[in-house]
């Protein structure tokens, strides 16, 4: 049984984490979050210890550490920003490190990760559980068969992802790009990690749009053109998930082919967490691609709406 800490309890993703605890058999010693309503935890470790003051949950970890108790790895469900600094806190406590995506913002905080690393004999692990998906897992190997027989075959992909969200999130830090990253980072992290890993590595990337709701643009990759559309604005959706009154739209083309995925996501985090514990798991280098991609879409000058740009873009209202 490993011990854990988290930090984050009270995020939207965190009961994913505690569940991955749990269904693995392990056991979740403390956790730290500045908001206190965190009553979810009474459904998987009531025991733990809580603490909504870091200060304090340092003390906590530092004590356990020196009394040969500490934590075996901390899961990290914190905003976007603080991750490379709950990472460093995490590694330097002799803990393995389990992390959210973005595992960080930008490319060279990677770098020093990876110094860091060295030194404390420890590892950082990102949730790339797109990676673990069934029909993902399928798409990659069918494009390994066609890649088999023409090796320079470039598909035609198209990503639209629209996930609707009301007015507090502008007033959290995901409306901050300083904080969140920005759209493309907030909602497209994975995606652009799922398509790079599949389709090889970045030739170019061009942006036609990006504001505070929606990004667009073209991405090379090695084996695709991927022309994309991310927005967390409620009037980009189409006609047919309005009239189904759905505040979410998901779909991938390739080469004109729809590929479903939009089911399946209920146990990755415990898969995930399961692989990092069999000494599998995606760490620093696996992630690099896709924080290099969005960390280049978000300083990125847009073209505006010119050459071949996703059809969707015509649904921002200027």
């Amino acid at each position: 049984m490993k011990k854990f800490g988290l930090i984050g309890v009270a995020g939207y993703i965190a009961p994913r984490h505690l569940r991955a605890i749990k269904d693995t058999e392990n056991t979740l010693l403390c956790a730290l979050d500045p908001n206190d309503s965190v009553g979810v935890m009474d459904s998987y470790f009531p025991n733990a210890d809580f603490f909504t003051e870091f200060e304090r949950f340092d003390r906590h970890i530092d004590k356990l550490r020196r009394k040969k108790e500490g934590v075996d790895f901390i899961s990290i469900c914190s905003p976007n920003y603080l991750h490379d600094s709950h990472i460093r806190f995490g590694l330097r406590n002799n803990a393995n490190v389990i992390c959210e995506k973005p595992l960080v913002l930008n490319p060279w905080n990677l770098d020093a990760l990876e110094t860091i690393e060295k030194e404390t004999q420890r590892k950082v692990y990102n949730i790339l559980q797109l990676r673990l998906h069934e029909s993902i897992l399928a798409l990659k190997r069918k494009i390994q068969q066609a890649l088999q027989k023409e090796p320079n075959k470039v598909f035609d992909v198209d990503l639209t992802y629209i996930t609707s969200r009301g007015k507090w999130y502008f007033i959290s830090w995901k409306g901050d790009i300083t904080k969140s990253g920005g759209v493309a980072t907030n909602i497209g992290v994975h995606f652009f990690d799922m398509l790079s890993w599949i389709f090889g590595e970045v030739r170019d990337s061009q942006v036609h749009l990006l504001d505070a709701q929606s990004a667009s643009g073209i991405l090379e990759l090695k084996h695709a053109r991927v022309r994309w559309f991310l927005s967390v604005d409620s009037t980009t959706l189409p006609k047919e998930a309005l009239e189904q009154n759905k505040r979410t739209f998901r779909l991938i083309s390739i080469n004109g082919e729809s590929v479903e995925f939009s089911e399946g996501f209920t146990d990755l985090h415990a898969q995930s967490y399961c692989d990092i514990l069999k000494g599998g798991g995606f760490g620093l280098q696996d992630a690099k691609p896709s924080i290099q991609i969005v960390h280049q879409i978000r300083n990125t000058e847009p073209l505006g709406l010119v050459g071949d740009y996703h059809p969707f873009c015509k649904t921002i209202s200027k």
